[in-house]
């Protein structure tokens, strides 16, 4: 699906899109190589190097993990649970790897991955992996995980990457251009969307993509909602998603006469999700682990509170997140690596809120005012998780993102249309993505400062 701005929202596993989902798919990469040039079985050591974020976050994003899952042959999308565990168990009691499940090779897990805090030049999130036959050196390839489940060989990381060789007839590569064409063709974006992808894919095929996503999504959100006890790593938190569940179902707890029970409902979505991803869990990159309950807890919202959710209501909100999650991507970033957490879950609040937004009735350019006001106060936002784990600050900022979602759109269409935004939803992606430049390294999914450095002073 090179063309298309569907795989915004990819299935796989917590807890992070950048340093799990994409790491894993290196491993794959990885593999297929050595599979085209004839090597697997020429093979018996694997050396790999992580760099820059992947190296001090990756322990808490479990990057290791999904490396050695990846060069094992097993995709985010079809792994279980269960073969995670088994697999990574019989690294670790055997000092072996099944290279692609077909060529067995002695593999060390703490010696053969080696965590390097130095960053490389053309992104933070770097992947070396070298294939060996004794001391000779038969394969080399560096990778870079750029946010999103999205991958980039360091050889072709410059290479055009939107729409490929194909010319699309109908295309946007701004927010300016989707309202442009929802102008000329009369159409919301949604339907531009719609009309875009079906140049590549029929109709079908986008309707079980997007059926598939959300049934993904609606899983999470229940597993969530049903599971108690604590999440893995050492903060040891606690999931609270199931007990702010139960209490809202609760006829005699209080929450049913809070005014603010709206609020609960979407919280209780968001951080059920949320919490799914950090236990590893099946997910939805929406358009990260990191930022993938967003998403789903404001379709869960708006299927309770205003319509069952049809197949079409389905397509037509996940169609204009993808196209401005696309914009974010092509644009700027998606990337807490590269520019905060405001790349993460402000770019998943602005996606979701012109989603929202459409589905409550708002024209094309009222839709887009509230994906600029939800990404412009989520400017500044930094990536610090504690511990390297996606728990504190990340479950919680969810659950904001996605109610400053619906706050978003609430406030954009009770604007005076005929008085349009001084500030564009263009110019806001544009200053998140400089914004997040200018940051200190250390506030971009380091955990060497902010909140992280504070809570580990803490925990010593």
């Amino acid at each position: 699906m090179k063309n298309s701005i569907l795989s915004i929202f990819k299935i796989g596993i917590g807890p992070s899109s950048s340093h799990t989902l994409g790491a894993m798919l290196i491993g794959n990469m990885f593999c297929k190589t050595l599979e085209e040039k004839d090597l697997t079985c020429n093979i018996n050591r694997i050396k790999v190097d992580l760099y820059g974020s992947l190296s001090l976050t990756g322990r808490g994003h479990l990057t290791d993990v999904a490396i050695i899952l990846g060069l094992s042959g097993r995709l985010p999308e079809t792994i279980t649970s269960k073969e995670i565990e088994d697999i990574i168990a019989n690294v670790t009691a055997t000092n072996s790897l099944h290279v692609n499940n077909t060529h067995r090779i002695s593999f060390i897990r703490d010696k053969d991955i080696v965590f390097n805090p130095t960053f490389l030049d053309l992104h933070e999130n770097g992947v070396t992996i070298s294939a060996y036959n004794e001391n000779e050196l038969l394969l080399e390839k560096t990778y870079f995980s750029v946010g999103g489940g999205f991958v980039k060989e360091k050889d072709s990381f410059f290479d055009e990457d939107s729409s490929g060789t194909v010319k699309l007839a109908i295309d946007f590569k701004s927010v300016q251009d989707i309202l442009d064409l929802c102008k000329t063709h009369g159409k919301s974006i949604s339907e531009i969307a719609l009309m875009r992808e079906m140049q590549h894919l029929s109709k079908q095929e986008i309707y079980d993509y997007y059926k598939k996503i959300w049934e993904v999504m609606d899983c999470a959100i229940n597993n969530g909602l049903n599971t108690f006890g604590v999440l893995p790593g050492a903060l040891h938190l606690p999931r609270r998603a199931g007990d702010l569940y139960k209490k809202l179902n609760d006829p005699n707890n209080s929450m049913q006469q809070d005014d603010f029970n709206t609020i609960n409902w979407i919280s209780a979505f968001a951080l059920a999700v949320a919490e799914e991803n950090a236990a590893g869990h099946k997910v939805v990159t929406a358009p990260t682990n990191g930022a993938c309950a967003i998403t789903p807890a404001v379709m869960a919202y708006y299927n309770k509170f205003y319509k069952k959710l049809n197949d079409d209501d389905v397509v037509k909100f996940l169609l204009t997140a993808s196209a401005i999650g696309y914009i974010y991507k092509l644009n700027a970033s998606i990337s807490g690596a590269e520019a905060g957490c405001q790349a993460e879950i402000g770019a998943a609040s602005s996606m979701v809120a012109v989603s929202i937004a459409e589905m409550l009735g708002a024209s094309p350019e009222i839709a887009c005012c509230a994906g600029e006001i939800a990404m412009e106060h989520h400017l500044g936002l930094t990536c610090d998780p504690v511990a390297g784990l996606v728990q504190i600050p990340c479950i919680e900022r969810n659950a904001f993102g996605a109610v400053k979602a619906v706050m978003s759109a609430k406030m954009a269409m009770a604007r005076n249309e005929n008085n349009p935004p001084v500030v564009s939803l263009d110019n806001v992606i544009k200053t998140m993505f400089n914004t997040g430049k200018d940051m200190d390294s250390k506030y971009r999914e380091t955990s060497l400062g902010g909140l992280a450095s504070v809570i580990k002073c803490e925990l010593k």
